[in-house]
């Protein structure tokens, strides 16, 4: 967006906040100027005739907006009304703890659009909680303390929402106690993933569902009775590829995957997880992702019998995730080492459970040969039929051991992979299992 859009879009909102004023203070008629979102090819007005946005709603993103780009523009404006300065509750507004100038919050809106007029203003409290830009995560009202009025709230635009309506770029959500999750990527195809027929099969269901779905939510009778998102369970013991399926599922689907930190999410203080996880699930509701929680039985584990006042509130928060999950409009992912960790009214609502085995010979063998690397071969001597054969071992120690073989090629300039280095290298492996080799 160039600089002179953005004047442009604010002049237009410094002329809609003068006419108020001036309407306010000298006891007449509001005459506004005529308001047109014009196909210009900036992003502002690309969203707003994209969604065709209401004007009202134009006029309060404008307004919400403005604080990012021109700190003092209420204050300016206001000044010329009251130079003397004093208080003018009718305009709303609050100050920030770091930033100095006003901020609006309803109550600003609500003057701006409707003045005292009592149906106009709930017109606009409607649109502050319910409109379109509130359902897309876009922006939102700030909870005030109980008791006072729900417009006194700041309007809060998503800081996403910022960057992408002034410069038209998209940016990453940023990992951190409010937002506990990480986009996980590979680098990884299909073609690497090992897994059984049955597996394989099972994770097509998947695909068939996000293919075809909404095609499916247009039936008159099936859209009433099927909740719109879709719940798999991914369990086996670890180094499986449960995590690596997840993220290609994205790939494949051209979805961006979001794996859930559980030590962010899951906290001691009462109440603290439902908040830190909603945070995550409220923006990923607006967004075509896949929720991936990884080692799920600390989140989603068994109810406990209820003897104290912690195993109730323990008991509140998996009642508040069952109902949340179920909720979920998008694809989400549990994965667990161990099915029976997980609680029997969870494991109910996943529309598809899938084991992820240890790979049997033949499927090692397949994993020996896609992991050994393109620049070192492997010495006469190795016997991957035989190591396939001998050593039960999964996917990821089997990645291991060839980083660590390959590794010590390279340190000794040596154009093979040895034999030794593997069997050496499996010994570790089966150390880190606590696992007597042979």
């Amino acid at each position: 967006m160039q600089t002179q859009s953005i004047s442009n879009f604010f002049e237009i909102l410094r002329q809609l906040v003068h006419s108020r004023l001036q309407s306010h203070f000298n006891n007449a008629a509001i005459v506004f100027p005529t308001v047109k979102i014009e196909d210009d090819g900036t992003p502002l007005n690309e969203f707003a005739i994209k969604n065709q946005l209401p004007l009202e709603e134009y006029i309060i993103l404008l307004t919400a907006l403005v604080p990012h780009v021109k700190a003092t523009f209420f204050e300016s404006i206001i000044q010329e009304f009251l130079p003397q300065g004093g208080d003018f509750a009718e305009f709303g507004g609050i100050k920030g703890s770091n930033h100095r100038s006003l901020l609006p919050t309803g109550e600003t809106v609500q003057f701006i659009l409707a003045g005292n007029d009592i149906e106009k203003r709930l017109s606009v409290q409607y649109l502050l909680i319910s409109g379109m830009l509130v359902k897309q995560g876009i922006l939102s009202i700030e909870l005030v303390k109980e008791g006072e009025p729900l417009m006194s709230g700041r309007i809060i635009l998503d800081q996403e929402w910022v960057t992408r309506l002034i410069t038209g770029t998209e940016t990453t959500p940023k990992f951190s106690p409010d937002f506990p999750a990480k986009n996980i990527t590979t680098a990884m195809t299909w073609d690497d993933l090992v897994l059984n027929n049955y597996t394989q099969n099972q994770l097509n269901e998947i695909m068939i569902w996000v293919q075809h779905n909404d095609a499916l939510m247009q039936d008159e009778v099936l859209k009433r009775k099927i909740k719109p998102g879709y719940r798999a369970l991914f369990h086996g013991p670890s180094g499986t590829g449960k995590t690596l399926t997840a993220t290609l599922l994205g790939r494949h689907l051209n979805k961006e995957v979001y794996r859930i930190d559980l030590s962010q999410v899951v906290s001691k203080y009462i109440g603290e997880t439902e908040k830190n996880l909603e945070k995550v699930f409220v923006k990923a509701e607006n967004k075509n992702w896949i929720l991936f929680f990884d080692e799920a039985d600390a989140l989603f584990g068994k109810r406990t019998n209820v003897q104290n006042s912690h195993d109730r509130y323990a008991n509140q928060e998996v009642s508040y995730l069952l109902q949340r999950i179920e909720d979920f409009p998008g694809l989400l992912i549990l994965a667990s080492n161990l099915k029976s960790n997980m609680d029997d009214a969870f494991l109910r609502r996943f529309h598809t459970i899938i084991h992820f085995s240890i790979p049997n010979p033949l499927e090692r063998l397949r994993l020996w040969e896609k992991a050994f690397p393109a620049s070192y071969r492997p010495e006469p001597a190795i016997n991957l039929r035989e190591l396939a054969d001998k050593y039960e071992i999964n996917g990821a120690a089997i990645l291991n051991i060839i980083h660590y073989a390959a590794l010590q090629s390279i340190s000794r300039n040596d154009e093979y992979i040895r034999n030794y280095d593997l069997v050496e290298a499996i010994r570790k492996e089966y150390r880190k299992e606590e696992r007597t080799m042979a």
